[in-house]
């Protein structure tokens, strides 16, 4: 039987029964391969852009005898996808939020058809939020956990009214930046990352102090102050002074 990782098996259980699910940058395909072993889903279309995981992808799928139902496929992100694939979920996993904003945004002509998006960044998952909200995708689910020394978030996305989850326009950039879902909840992990930031950006502003004054630097410890107290706001019962 197939292993996942935690994040991946997570990842499966908001893809939707019966889906057609594209996983882009499936890597071994094992995620495509749990998915239709445990008929989550109908078929699945496992996306590579290079030749090492292709192959990897293919052995996988060929060692399951699962060649009818996951179609693995060379293409560089959602160039992958025909319109007669019928895909109506796509998860993009393990990367920076920027890359898979612009996966999304290269290949949006390619996503009329497609009714979900779960999308796990390794960083920066706020640039994958304003790319839901400026692009009608609502955001419906967020969950942060913690696997191997490493926090993930998940975001899960439905085409809809993409301001629904924030709650006014006066928080709407700091709730891009946390999550507006993750920063109602405030769990243990999430409260975890969010601290080890705020000491980096204490530590970061501190070594900035002490460098001669540029317009970069001044445009940067105007950012840090201003992360500094979104998380004092986050976080009023804690005393940050001490941190």
């Amino acid at each position: 039987m197939i292993k996942l990782a935690e994040r991946l098996k997570e990842i499966t259980t908001y893809i939707p029964k019966d889906s057609i699910l594209a996983d882009i940058g499936s890597d071994h395909a094992y995620l495509p391969i749990y998915c239709v072993k445990n008929k989550i889903v109908k078929k699945a279309i496992a996306g590579e852009v290079a030749d090492g995981p292709l192959l990897a992808a293919k052995s996988s799928v060929k060692a399951y005898q699962f060649e009818q139902f996951i179609d693995v496929r060379k293409g560089d992100g959602l160039a992958v996808l025909k319109e007669t694939d019928s895909v109506d979920c796509i998860t993009i996993a393990g990367m920076g939020g920027a890359l898979i904003s612009s996966i999304l945004d290269n290949g949006k002509e390619k996503l009329h058809q497609v009714s979900r998006l779960i999308l796990q960044p390794n960083l920066a998952a706020d640039q994958i939020r304003l790319w839901l909200l400026n692009h009608n995708w609502k955001l419906v689910k967020e969950k942060i956990l913690e696997e191997d020394g490493h926090i993930y978030e998940i975001l899960v996305a439905e085409q809809g009214d993409s301001e629904a989850p924030y709650c006014n326009d006066e928080d709407k950039e700091k709730q891009v930046f946390f999550g507006p879902f993750l920063i109602k909840e405030k769990n243990h992990v999430f409260y975890k990352k969010w601290k080890r930031e705020y000491n980096e950006w204490l530590r970061v502003l501190e070594e900035l102090d002490k460098a001669k004054e540029t317009v970069a630097i001044i445009r940067k410890k105007s950012e840090l102050k201003k992360y500094i107290q979104w998380y004092k706001e986050v976080f009023p019962d804690e005393n940050t002074e001490r941190a």
